[in-house]
């Protein structure tokens, strides 16, 4: 199996990615969606966690070589961020959704001085907003960010748009793609519902794919 391939079977397995087509799940947004991600649930299985976590210390040493510093996303990229960072022997810190209203007024957690090379650690991306955002917080810190790792991605055009347009640089250990053949592979829908979810992800706003 291929690292995608792997966890993908991961996330299938420990159910942090549920499929449920014809129960779909409700988002803030009020968009009806057949797929539900966690990747929490990552941390709580050290079987998962050792593939995942390796998996992006692999990434990072892959795709960014450069790297001297890991950076988590608020708050679910924290602790993978942590994790990998100790794997590959670099500093790590994390960025806040907001600034502290108390103390220093510090959004950047950790150590990140003017220059230094950082990736950013993601666990999910669909529309990349949360993302984006943290990268220009890195940006206006004055940190260069080489990319992004992140765990799982939808693929939605809105987010592989936004990415592009920010000049933001995101490498998955999985997708959508992996994640249905290894579904219908190993028994959790069948193969029709491939097709169904696909459209999904290509126009979430579009229900017709319920039908």
């Amino acid at each position: 199996m291929t690292t995608a391939e792997k966890v993908a079977a991961a996330l299938l397995k420990i159910k942090a990615v549920f499929l449920s087509p014809d129960k779909p799940f409700t988002w803030a947004s009020g968009i009806k969606s057949p797929i539900y991600c966690d990747n929490r649930l990552i941390l709580s299985d050290p079987e998962a966690r050792k593939i995942v976590e390796e998996a992006i210390a692999e990434t990072v040493k892959a795709e960014y070589s450069e790297a001297e510093a890991l950076m988590g996303t608020s708050t679910a990229g924290i602790a993978h961020a942590a994790i990998a960072a100790w794997i590959l022997g670099k500093p790590m810190g994390y960025v806040r959704g907001s600034a502290k209203d108390h103390g220093r007024n510090n959004r950047i957690e950790g150590r990140c001085e003017p220059g230094t090379k950082v990736v950013v650690i993601e666990d999910l991306i669909s529309t990349a907003g949360s993302c984006i955002d943290v990268v220009d917080a890195l940006r206006e810190a004055g940190a260069e960010v080489l990319g992004v790792v992140s765990i799982f991605t939808y693929g939605m055009k809105k987010g592989l748009d936004r990415l592009k347009e920010a000049n933001v640089k995101n490498v998955s250990l999985s997708n959508l793609d992996t994640l249905l053949e290894v579904a219908v592979a190993e028994g959790y829908i069948p193969e029709s519902d491939k097709a169904r979810l696909r459209k999904f992800r290509d126009n979430p706003s579009d229900e017709s794919w319920m039908k």
